[in-house]
C-alpha cells in the first residue's frame, strides 16, 4: 500500500512513521508540509494508493488541498488525520471528498486497520467522529449562518494561538516567539479569559469558528 503523509508537524510525521512501521505491507513514498507541496510532488508521482492528511496547515490547508486532489486524481483514497474533533472540520473534510477522518492519537492498529478498510471501499473513522457525523446528518448546521461573536485579541495573543493550534509546547512556543514560558503562559490565560474556554481544544475551536486564527 503506497501512502504519503501530508503535516507541517515534523514531530507529527514522525511519530505517524513510527506507528506504520510495524507493517510491511505499508510503502510510504513521501512526506509534504503543506498541500501546495504534496501536489508538486504529485505532478511527479501520483502512483498513491492514499494520504494521511492533515487539516490544519499553512499554505493549502488540508481541506483545499483534498478538493484539489479529488479533482485531479480521483483514484487516491485520502484519510484526514487530525487533533481536533470539530464539527465544522469534519462536515468540510466530507464534503471535499475525504474518505476517511482519523485522530493523530489512534493506537498503530487502528492506524493500519482504517488505511486498509478504507482502499477496500470503506471510511476510516474513530467512534467520536462517527457519531459527530450522524449528528450532522440527523442535524444539518450550516456553518456559514452561525453568528461570529465580538472577541479581541492582540495580534501577540493571536500568534501564541496559532502556535498553540499546532499542538506545540508552552516552551517550543516561547522559543519560537521570543518569549518566556511564564510570559506564554500569561497569554494563554488571557486568551482563555477572553474566549470563555477552559481548555486548549476549546480555545482552538472556539478561534476558528470565529476566524481569530
Amino acid at each position: 500500500m503506497k501512502i504519503a503523509i501530508i503535516d507541517d508537524n515534523s514531530f507529527l510525521i514522525s511519530s505517524i512513521k513510527e506507528k506504520l512501521s510495524f507493517f510491511e505491507e505499508i510503502d510510504i513514498k513521501f512526506t509534504a508540509s503543506n498541500g501546495a507541496e504534496l501536489l508538486e510532488k504529485l505532478e511527479k508521482n501520483h502512483n498513491l494508493d492514499a494520504l494521511l492528511m492533515d487539516i490544519e496547515m499553512p499554505v493549502l490547508n488540508g481541506i483545499e488541498t483534498t478538493l484539489a486532489v479529488k479533482k485531479k486524481y480521483p483514484h487516491i483514497k485520502i484519510i484526514m488525520l487530525t487533533v481536533f474533533d470539530n464539527d465544522e472540520n469534519i462536515f468540510n473534510a466530507i464534503k471535499a471528498g475525504a474518505d476517511g477522518y482519523l485522530l493523530k492519537d489512534v493506537n498503530p492498529h487502528e492506524l493500519f486497520n482504517g488505511i486498509v478498510d478504507t482502499l477496500n471501499g470503506g471510511a476510516a473513522m474513530n467512534p467520536s467522529i462517527a457519531l459527530k457525523t450522524l449528528k450532522l446528518l440527523r442535524n444539518p448546521v450550516d456553518f456559514d449562518q452561525i453568528p461570529k461573536e465580538d472577541i479581541h485579541l492582540t495580534n501577540r495573543e493571536v500568534e501564541v494561538l496559532e502556535q498553540l493550534s499546532k499542538g506545540l509546547s508552552y516552551k517550543v512556543i516561547a522559543d519560537n516567539l521570543f518569549l518566556s514560558p511564564s510570559t506564554v503562559r500569561k497569554h494563554i490565560e488571557n486568551i482563555y479569559s477572553k474566549l470563555q474556554v477552559h481548555s486548549k481544544l476549546e480555545a482552538v475551536q472556539k478561534a476558528k469558528r470565529n476566524n481569530l486564527i
